[in-house]
């Protein structure tokens, strides 16, 4: 598993990868209810989420764009973590 370090803290760069492929390009630049989707399974891939994939989607969450959809989708979902 790869990492990233932001501000001295250590993200997984799978997920913010994929935060970051879903919001630049053509599009309006925010996540979508399907794009969170996406990356809560991208962070259930193992056995659970582990504490540097909830950091992950934390950060994700606070630093990128989110339908207000979406932005209730992750909410939920992030909940139940």
């Amino acid at each position: 598993m790869a990492y990233e370090t932001i501000d001295g803290q250590r993200y997984e760069k799978e997920l913010l990868d994929l935060a970051r492929k879903h919001t630049t390009g053509q599009g309006e630049g925010q996540l979508s209810k399907d794009e969170v989707a996406e990356l809560f399974k991208s962070a259930q891939d193992g056995p659970g989420v582990t504490d540097t994939e909830k950091a992950t989607l934390a950060y994700i969450r606070k630093t990128f764009d989110f339908t207000d959809a979406a932005a209730r989708d992750f909410d939920a979902a992030f909940s139940k973590l």
